[in-house]
């Protein structure tokens, strides 16, 4: 009812602007000052909270807006302008003219900088994909990334990366990722050259997701393994990093350092990511399945994921009980959603894990049973079965049991205190362990003003600084009296 009263009031509205319109305008000229303030005084961070902020405008942005901003931006007539003006779509006569009339406050600057042509192709860019039109944001990204390579300056760092992004998003959502793989690595090469860490961390991310798009794990960890490394400069990169990273070491076996990598992955990760946090949690669930643990219930109970997570919630409880039959009806139920999650053949290897599970909990039931009944028990084949899942099981220490081959029997041995062995002090270190490291990851993480340490006091400033010291503990005092 409100936005029909605010119509009313409005005088024309076949040659009016729309309410959001100026706003947004006006809002992208303050962004386009700040990226030039930000060039000039060679600043990132300045051009850093100049993308945030067009991230806030991303859902108001139009047509004739962005036509009008490029005439602001750009020089009229240049191959930037004439290229980006293509790729929008022609909007109503009267609407333009009113749009170009509103731009005749501040006239268009003459000599553009680079770091605004290329903010101008990042908009137009994220414009396209928003509205879909995924041909036209490729032929924006590529010649983006062209006239990108031209440009060595480090005030663009942060643009670049952005670009990186979109540029490989572009592909991705039309399902041909693989024909920018040669290209990625050639602006990776392009970044360690001019020392462009941030663009180093994106398009390092962004070649390991395209090849664990293809399923080319040992190609992706190769490249891993042998890029440089250096101190994380952003935390969005670093935990699609770990994500990365714990998928590889998923499939090379390597449960322990990929359940570490995925929880700090999905711990690391902004609120606002709910989708990659549920991936995370997808992928940590697995491996902590395949290493013999059993998540909390608190894990499938996070907001907004329980809907996600419940067919893993449905599988460790399988997991869990031990029914084999059970594991298999849950998996045949949920086919589709684990192969879309591409966790399908990590699930096949939890097989081995149920029996092992459901053996256990009959060792510590029975402290004698025949191998007959615990093939039946465990839905196994024949006794044969039975008898080598359950020789394995003792010689890898999942059971305290010996096996009488003669009498076809399984003897379980009393369950001794697990306090007068190693494994309390094992959990005690490796909870230690995670403190600590958390504890020096949030140290490094501190920032401190540039040039604090050069910066002397005044002697002003260290008198008004004593008396107010002097004050402090005066005022304490007098309240440590008052408790007396």
């Amino acid at each position: 009812m409100t936005q029909d009263v605010e119509m009313k009031e409005q005088p024309a509205p076949s040659n009016s602007v729309p309410s959001s319109s100026p706003s947004t305008l006006h809002h992208l000229k303050e962004i386009a000052s700040l990226i030039e303030t930000g060039a000039y005084d060679r600043e990132a961070r300045r051009i850093l909270r100049a993308i945030r902020l067009t991230m806030a405008l991303r859902r108001k942005l139009k047509a004739s807006v962005l036509s009008v901003f490029l005439s602001f931006a750009l020089t009229p007539g240049s191959e930037a302008f004439t290229r980006l003006s293509s790729y929008l779509p022609k909007e109503d006569e009267n609407e333009m003219e009113v749009d170009t009339a509103t731009s005749t406050a501040q006239p268009p600057a003459k000599h553009s900088l680079p770091e605004l042509e290329i903010y101008c192709y990042l908009l137009v860019l994220i414009f396209l994909i928003d509205q879909k039109k995924y041909d036209e944001a490729k032929a924006c990204s590529s010649a983006s990334i062209s006239r990108l390579k031209n440009l060595n300056r480090r005030t663009l760092d942060v643009l670049a990366a952005r670009l990186y992004f979109y540029y490989s998003l572009c592909y991705e959502l039309t399902g041909t990722l693989s024909e920018i793989r040669s290209n990625l690595l050639a602006l990776h090469r392009i970044a360690t050259l001019r020392h462009d860490e941030l663009g180093q961390e994106t398009l390092l991310n962004l070649l390991l997701r395209n090849y664990l798009h293809y399923n080319l794990y040992d190609q992706a960890e190769k490249l891993r393994s042998k890029a440089p490394r250096f101190e994380a400069h952003s935390n969005q990169q670093f935990c699609r990093y770990l994500f990365y990273l714990g998928k590889i070491r998923t499939i090379q076996l390597e449960y322990t350092d990929a359940k570490e990598c995925l929880l700090q992955a999905a711990r690391k990760a902004p609120v606002a990511a709910l989708g990659f946090r549920v991936q995370c949690n997808k992928w940590a669930i697995i491996v902590r399945l395949l290493l013999g643990e059993i998540p909390e219930r608190t894990v499938f109970m996070q907001k907004g994921m329980e809907k996600a997570l419940r067919p893993y919630f449905e599988l460790t409880n399988a997991v869990r009980i031990g029914d084999l039959e059970l594991f298999r009806s849950v998996a045949e139920k949920f086919s589709t959603t684990f192969s879309s999650d591409r966790t399908h053949n990590l699930i096949v290897r939890l097989r081995h894990n149920v029996i092992r599970t459901g053996l256990r909990n009959i060792s510590i039931s029975y402290s004698r049973i025949a191998l007959a009944d615990v093939g039946k028990k465990l839905r196994l084949d024949s006794v044969a079965d039975a008898e080598s899942i359950v020789a394995k099981a003792i010689r890898d220490g999942a059971i305290d049991a010996t096996l009488d081959h003669s009498n076809g029997c399984m003897l379980s041995k009393e369950t001794g205190d697990i306090y007068s062995t190693t494994e309390p002090q094992t959990a005690f270190n490796s909870r230690i362990a995670f403190c600590l490291n958390m504890h020096n990851e949030a140290v490094r993480a501190l920032r401190f003003p540039p040039n604090s340490h050069k910066e002397k006091e005044s002697a002003e400033k260290r008198r008004e600084r004593q008396q107010q010291e002097q004050e402090l503990a005066k005022h304490i005092a007098e309240e440590d009296d008052d408790e007396f």
